[in-house]
C-alpha cells in the first residue's frame, strides 16, 4: 500500500483467489507491458519509474482498443 501511495495510486482490494479479478489484472499488466514498457527505452529502473506517470496518463486518456469502442478507459 505504501508503494502504491508513493506512485500516486489508490489501493483497491478484491477477494483472495478471485479468478475474475486475477484475469483482469493479468490482462492489464500484459497490455501495459506490451504497449508501453517493451516499446520505450528503459536503460534502468529509475528511467522506467520516471515514465510510469506519463504512460498511465496515456493509457487512461487515449483510446487503444476496439473492445472499448475506441473510447479511453477513463
Amino acid at each position: 500500500m505504501e508503494f502504491a501511495s508513493w506512485l500516486g495510486l489508490v489501493s483497491r482490494f478484491t477477494p483472495v483467489r478471485n479468478p475474475e479479478s486475477l484475469g483482469i489484472a493479468e490482462a492489464f499488466v500484459k497490455t501495459f507491458k506490451r504497449d508501453y514498457v517493451y516499446v520505450h527505452d528503459r536503460p534502468d529502473a529509475q528511467t522506467a519509474l520516471s515514465k510510469l506517470a506519463a504512460w498511465f496518463e496515456d493509457y487512461n486518456e487515449v483510446p487503444h482498443t476496439k473492445g472499448l469502442r475506441m473510447l479511453s478507459p477513463r
